[in-house]
Parts: C-alpha cells; structure tokens; sequence
C-alpha cells in the first residue's frame, strides 16, 4: 500500500500484540476481520505487529519461568521469524500500512527486512538508547509513544531523531492497561502540540474497549494519529473486538466532522449571514441628508430591523468613508445604493509607515498603546499636502504630544482659547506662522504660543517636534476656514503600536 503524503494524518493504528496467540491462522483471522470494518470509513490504516528475539531478549535462567507475567505471556504466544513474515504479508494483502515495534536491536533488522513501512518506538524503550541508536540507522519513519517518560526525556528523544533527519510522530500515552476513565490525561495531548509544534502528535490508548468519547476528546486537542489493540475472541481488558473497533472509529469520524476546518477559515454560509444580519442594527438617517454630504455619526442612528443591502453598524469603521450620492429622507433606512465609498485603511497604513520612518530618524521613541491622531484638515487624500500626525504623551493639568509633519505637510491657521503651548524641535525643520511673523526652528530651539494667538506651520524637510502645553480641551482649536471648523471627519484615531519604530516599513 501506497502511504499518503501527509503520512501521519488521520492515521489510526490496530495494536496486535500478542492477540495472535502464537497462532497464525488466527492472527489473519484478526487481520481479515479488522479490514472489513476498516473499508467503511475514510481514515488511513495501520496494522501493527510486535517482533521480539526471545533467544536474546529474555534471560536464559529465565525463559521457561511460569510465575513471571511477561516471560510466560511471550513464550506461550510465540512466534519464529517465518511466521511472523507470514503475518506481515497478511497485513501488505489486506491493504493496510505495515508498522512494527522492535524491542531488541535484531527485531528491527527483521523490520527492515521483511519491507515495513512504518517503526514503533514503545513506551518502555523511549529511552532504551541502545535500541534508538540502532532505529536511528533505519531509514524508516517512525511513530514513538510516551507513557512514563517525563517531558525532558521526551524532547531529547525527540531532539536525538530530529539532528539525524527522522520523521518522527509522539504519541501520548498511559502505561496502565487498561487505563481508568479518570488516568487517561488527555490534556497531555495538548501539552505535547505545544512543545514540539513541528511534529505530529497522537494518542495511544489503553482504555477500556467500549470507552468512545475518549478519542474525540483527544481529536478536539489536535491528535492527529491514534492506536488501539485489537483482537478477536477472548481478550483483555483493553483489546477491542471488531464491534468495539467499528463503535470507536464511528466516535472518532463524529469528531472529525465535530472538528470541521482547523487549517483554513469556513466559509460562512447564506444562511448564516441571514440570520446574523436580522440582528444587526441597521443605520438610519437621523435627519434629511443631502447628495455630496459625508455621512457623519451625526447623521444617523442605528437601530432593528434592518432590511436587504442597507449600512449597518458593523460597517461602519474609522477606515470607510461613505458619501451621500441620493438624497436621504429623515428616519428612511441609509442604503448602500445611495452612497459611495472607500476604505482609508491603504491610504493609513501609508501614512504611519512615513510617520513611523521619521521617528525612528529623530530617535525618539513613544509608548505602546499611546493615542495617536491623524490629522487632516483637507481630507485623507489630501494628507500629503495638509495635516500632521499627534500623539498624546498626556493630558493632565499640564500636556504632552509628539506631533510628526511630512516634507511638504502644512497645518492651517487657527488658534486656542484655553491652551497655551510651547514646540520644542527635536528633529528637522519647522516654519511657523506666529502673530504674522514667519519664524523657522531647528532641532534644539523652542517657541510659545499664547492662548489666542493665530499660528500655523509647515515643514520642507519633515519634522518631529514636542508640544508641552496646559492641558488640551477638545475643541480648543479655531480655524479661519469655517470649513474644517464644522467638519466631524477630519481626524483618524488609533493607537500607536511600538512595535512600528522596529519594522520595515
């Protein structure tokens, strides 16, 4: 069988152990009735054989002992190399992926030999490292389960195959067979996605064989392999029967479908978007709106129903601009086929890339999350030519901001009742318009304007400079243009993000 790119994805593996009980007609009998189950469902199939050299692997003084668990399990259910090849051609017939786990350096001679796929590294030979030196000259990929190992011992396994170049996939697993409904630690599934995010994590089970939620738990955490023993007639308290087998894949493709997507974002479906627009607010004109007017926060309230292509609340954002086309009466619903619009969001990102460039030059560095305003008086289009960028140090009895002019930008006429405030240059130049006298500051020199007088400012080579002042009052700022004085839309705010002064822009 061909293994899928993506080898270790949707992989369940069917643990045969010692469930051959040293026969191999029932081995394939096991093999046989698995395959009919597997076939109705669209996972990947692994079946997996265990290789021990008794010879070798058990103590001569020991190997026909009774009162040992082990010894007498692995000697009953016996096994010489013919017969174990006989039960892995078994498995190529059936169409699964071979897999199998060695326990002593000539069993995975054997592996390699008789053309299996996939090596399983044990629980109990994670840090056998005799073994793993010699599986690390294997060529196969490898799948290696955890229970016992503390996580230092994990990730130097796991470090050992990945500077030899392995393909390597970890399992969580618990080493009490079978394993209590209150010990099978699911979350270490998680635990193990957060520590080696660059490998593929699975889920071993020893549990109970009619326990089925366990595996879409397990799903929901990330695992993406899975492996259960599997026998039929008499087993043991964590073998699962075929029924058993068909009940817990049918549990693990309702996770799946549970799950959905988790590599892409799900389309979001008419019907979704019907019933989420039937409870969003729509926007309504609060007064007569004009054709030409820019539809300001002043002029609509938002309120249900809301009704087919009509603005609603969540579109409206400091980055859309929407301009009145059709007159709009009083309480009518504001429709989008009655305005024209356009996203600012490019036309900012632009701005702050300039603005981000020019602090960086004067060194100075501002706060994350400061309050950041642009400022443009003619319009965003118009930022180039008039406007300036400000930011809020603080606001207290008394005031700082930083305020930023591209080459080129000037700012208007106006003055401030309350405020008074004195610019200290830090970097480049700046030509102030100052009670009819046209001063220009460098970097260094400072200057104060007093409440009431008329100021305006410009820079050629850009400029950042300080604003120390009395405290800053919101619409403290006259203009001699009555137009910019009466428009609402002539500031974008946003915070300023730190992590701005280190990009490249």
């Amino acid at each position: 069988m061909t293994i899928n790119s993506d080898l270790y994805n949707n992989l369940f593996v069917l643990e045969l152990a010692n469930n051959h009980q040293g026969s191999i007609k029932h081995g394939i009998e096991v093999i046989k009735k698995m395959k009919a189950v597997c076939d109705d469902f669209p996972f990947q199939f692994a079946f997996k054989l265990q290789y021990r050299n008794l010879k070798t692997f058990i103590h001569p003084d020991y190997k026909d002992r009774q009162d040992i668990k082990y010894v007498k399990r692995f000697r009953d259910t016996e096994l010489n190399e013919q017969q174990l090849l006989s039960l892995k051609q078994a498995v190529d017939d059936a169409g699964f992926i071979s897999m199998c786990t060695p326990f002593d350096e000539e069993s995975v001679t054997w592996i390699e030999e008789h053309g299996f796929q996939i090596l399983k590294i044990a629980s109990c030979s994670l840090t056998d490292w005799p073994l793993l030196e010699r599986i690390a000259q294997s060529s196969l990929p490898l799948v290696a389960s955890t229970a016992g190992a503390t996580l230092d011992e994990i990730e130097k396994v796991v470090q050992f195959f990945q500077h030899r170049g392995k393909s390597l996939a970890v399992m969580h697993c618990v080493g009490e067979y079978p394993t209590p409904r209150e010990r099978l630690q699911l979350g270490q599934i998680a635990l193990l996605k957060k520590t080696f995010p660059e490998i593929a994590i699975g889920y071993s089970t020893h549990e109970e064989p009619n326990e089925t939620e366990a595996v879409k738990m397990a799903i929901a955490l990330g695992a993406q392999l899975f492996e259960k023993h599997v026998g039929v007639g008499e087993l043991n308290g964590y073998s699962a029967n075929p029924e058993q087998v068909r009940a817990w894949l049918t549990s693990a493709q309702q996770g799946f479908e549970l799950l959905g997507l988790t590599q892409q974002r799900v389309e979001v479906t008419e019907k979704e978007i019907a019933t989420l627009n039937s409870l969003r607010r729509g926007v309504f004109a609060k007064r007569d709106l004009v054709a030409g007017e820019i539809l300001q926060p002043d002029d609509y309230f938002l309120a249900i129903p809301s009704q087919e292509e009509q603005l609603l609340a969540n579109d409206l954002s400091k980055y859309s601009q929407y301009i009145v086309k059709e007159n709009i009466a009083v309480n009518e619903s504001v429709l989008f086929s009655a305005l024209d619009s356009s996203d600012i969001r490019p036309a900012v990102q632009a701005i702050l890339g300039q603005v981000s460039t020019l602090l960086k030059e004067a060194k100075v560095v501002i706060a994350d999350g400061a309050q950041c305003q642009i400022s443009h008086h003619d319009g965003i289009d118009n930022f180039a030519q008039t406007g300036a960028t400000l930011i809020d140090i603080i606001n207290r009895e008394y005031c700082k901001k930083i305020i930023i002019m591209l080459p080129g930008q000037s700012h208007p006429m106006h003055f401030h009742a309350k405020k008074e405030e004195t610019f200290n240059i830090l970097s480049g130049e700046l030509e102030l318009s100052l009670k009819g006298e046209v001063k220009k500051l460098s970097a260094g020199e400072m200057v104060t304007v007093d409440r009431g007088d008329k100021h305006s400012f410009s820079s050629q080579t850009g400029v950042v400079f300080e604003e120390i002042s009395t405290t800053d009052h919101q619409g403290d700022s006259y203009y001699d243009d009555d137009r910019i004085n009466n428009s609402h839309n002539r500031k974008t705010p946003l915070l300023f993000r730190s992590e701005w002064l280190e990009v490249e822009w």
